[in-house]
């Protein structure tokens, strides 16, 4: 395989960091964007991939190809609506490392062409399906890298539901990128959990005052949650400080049982919390403890769609650990790390533990069930740091 793929395939989320001056469906982005700075900016701030506009309906041309690869020692993907191996051969010469095959435009033969050349001049080919009959087709011809797009490139409209459920149902052995539509670190971690190896960021970069910045936030962990919400305007303060995750406890036993799960908008994620059982929600996640003795058990699971995609390592009920933080560390896999955490400690526990995410309720109240507002902001900051 070549060197884009490779790049993907590590642990965790990677990124493919997106150079483009316009969208068709947006217009201008950043016109006066300067391929070889954000090249070199991007792989400063931790791209694995850098894709390249060169289609000129989105303001590139091969040339800002030629600048990124003068700058960036990243692998390189050119991105176009490309129908014929001399697109290709352009694209290698011009100093890709990989192609775009957008599934929609090519009959299987051409995409089967199309990769073929690429193979044959040391080309990754980055095939994209929008579909499950696209994604079929990505299957069938041996596609790796997969590209999941969230954008219709007919109606430009974004379904990201939609994409999440290509994502888990894509081969497991491929190198999967979720692609168009991420604004939010949460977005990312959702395309994460449902199974992809990387995303691709475009507008939300060439939107923002400082691109690289930008990408930075949106790969950064620990992912922050703020749990044992019950009231509305608590979320909206935990939304407004950053985090990435509202959490809405629904098990029996506890003063913080919420009356559902409350609205949040899309940028974060709603996680449903129980203890033993579960009940059917629209939350984007399910917290689930088992039940010992008739309070919740020590450590939860993370859960998407049945399937468990991290584990929560907490303390003890109503009990102290000195040990908690080296069990957490020594922990495998993504690690919720949830047990006393507030401002005062979070950082120190996430330097000791290097988790994939941090959980905090009970020390963010002012009293079961409300939440302080200023102490949130100021762990959800303290995350941060």
């Amino acid at each position: 395989m070549g060197r884009l793929r490779d790049a993907l395939a590590g642990p965790g989320l990677a990124a493919i960091a997106e150079i483009k001056r316009r969208s068709p469906s947006a217009g201008d982005l950043r016109p006066g964007a300067d391929p070889a700075a954000l090249a070199r900016s991007f792989a400063a701030s931790g791209a694995a991939a850098v894709s390249v506009l060169v289609d000129e309906r989105f303001g590139g041309s091969l040339d800002d190809l030629r600048a990124a690869r003068a700058t960036a020692p990243l692998p390189l993907l050119g991105k176009g609506f490309f129908g014929s191996e001399e697109d290709v051969d352009a694209l290698a010469e011009a100093g890709a490392d990989a192609v775009l095959v957008l599934l929609r435009d090519l009959d299987d033969e051409l995409a089967a062409r199309l990769q073929a050349r690429a193979r044959e001049l040391g080309l990754d080919a980055l095939v994209e399906a929008h579909d499950a009959e696209e994604l079929e087709r990505a299957v069938q011809l041996g596609a790796d890298p997969i590209g999941i797009n969230a954008r219709d490139l007919s109606s430009f409209r974004i379904d990201r539901r939609a994409q999440l459920e290509l994502v888990a149902r894509a081969p497991r052995d491929c190198v999967v990128v979720a692609e168009s539509g991420i604004h939010s670190r949460a977005q990312g971690v959702a395309a994460e959990l449902a199974g992809a190896d990387a995303i691709l960021v475009g507008s939300a970069l060439m939107r923002a005052e400082d691109p690289a910045a930008k990408l930075a936030e949106l790969i950064s962990r620990p992912v922050v949650k703020v749990c044992g919400l019950t009231r509305q305007e608590d979320v909206d303060v935990a939304v407004e400080a950053g985090a990435d995750c509202v959490g809405f406890i629904l098990a029996r036993e506890t003063p913080r049982r919420a009356p559902g799960v409350l609205s949040a908008p899309d940028t974060v994620l709603r996680v449903a919390v129980f203890v033993g059982e579960t009940e059917e929600t629209d939350a984007d996640l399910v917290q689930l403890y088992a039940r010992e003795d008739g309070h919740r058990a020590r450590d939860a699971v993370l859960i998407r769609d049945g399937r468990e995609v991290a584990r929560v390592v907490d303390l003890p009920w109503e009990r102290e650990d000195r040990a908690h933080l080296r069990r957490a560390a020594a922990a495998e896999g993504r690690v919720m790390l949830a047990g006393k955490l507030g401002p005062e400690n979070v950082a120190a526990a996430i330097r000791a533990v290097r988790p994939w995410a941090v959980d905090a309720s009970s020390s963010l109240e002012v009293a079961p069930g409300v939440k302080d507002a200023d102490r949130v902001r100021a762990y959800v900051a303290a995350a941060r740091c």
